[in-house]
């Protein structure tokens, strides 16, 4: 199984919810003002800010917390002034992290990255240290409700997708991030909105790793996550299945 998808896994299970769940919320606020910044602030007229209020609403955040975010970020008045940064570097036993941030501080930002590494057996390194080790993609998820494998699969061809792959629960189309909203905008209208849609990285190989690299890999990145500037981390770890339930326990 995938490094990052075990990490969500993992950290979903863990303790403190309330806590993450707050975290959570601003991470997804500051995503919101972003794209309501850089587009238009509705969402029908901008994808990006469509796939953050979507990813909003799947985490629950009240209809009134939204609609606030946008109507602040559209504004006249002075706002915070994000900007996207991703760093990048290598975890313990050599595991390749990517860090996704959305900072008003850069050289905040930057530390706070810095010292998760440097504390927890890792190493930051420079723009573009590891991404040649994963694959960018935009990756939409329609539950398999939704409708059949073939009739995704014609649909996703038709929206400008590369591969469909359909699991008992649901449907992954992916195709490269400059398809990203026309494959939104396609299957949106084909097939109402999507359960997520997003720009994802994909490990093109995988560091496999033991019970202890694992727990130490794992730690560096839920600290990484907990930095109210990052808005993603991805590894490329693997871990057998029966080590994953046994760290998720």
């Amino acid at each position: 199984m995938a490094g990052h998808s075990q990490f969500k896994n993992i950290m979903h299970r863990k303790g403190a919810q309330d806590a993450r769940r707050a975290r959570q919320f601003a991470k997804l606020i500051r995503e919101i003002t972003v794209s309501a910044r850089q587009g238009l602030p509705d969402p029908a007229a901008n994808p990006r800010l469509r796939a953050a209020v979507l990813a909003a609403r799947k985490e629950n955040m009240p209809k009134d917390t939204v609609d606030r975010a946008i109507k602040k970020a559209s504004g006249s008045g002075p706002g915070e002034d994000y900007v996207e940064v991703r760093y990048e570097g290598y975890g313990p036993a050599g595991v390749a992290v990517i860090v996704e941030a959305l900072t008003d501080n850069r050289n905040r930002t930057a530390s706070d990255i810095r010292s998760a590494f440097n504390k927890h057996g890792g190493a930051l390194g420079e723009t573009n240290a590891v991404s040649f080790m994963f694959e960018r993609l935009a990756v939409i998820r329609y539950s398999v409700a939704v409708a059949s494998a073939d009739d995704m699969l014609e649909a996703a061809i038709e929206a400008g997708a590369d591969n469909v792959e359909t699991s008992d629960e649901w449907h992954e189309i992916t195709g490269a991030p400059e398809s990203f909203f026309a494959m939104q905008d396609t299957l949106e209208g084909r097939f109402g909105p999507s359960e997520s849609a997003k720009l994802d990285w994909r490990p093109r190989t995988t560091v496999p790793v033991d019970e202890d690299a694992a727990a130490s890999v794992l730690k560096l990145l839920d600290v990484l996550d907990e930095s109210d500037d990052v808005q993603n981390v991805y590894a490329n770890f693997d871990l057998p299945e029966s080590l994953l339930q046994k760290l998720s326990a």
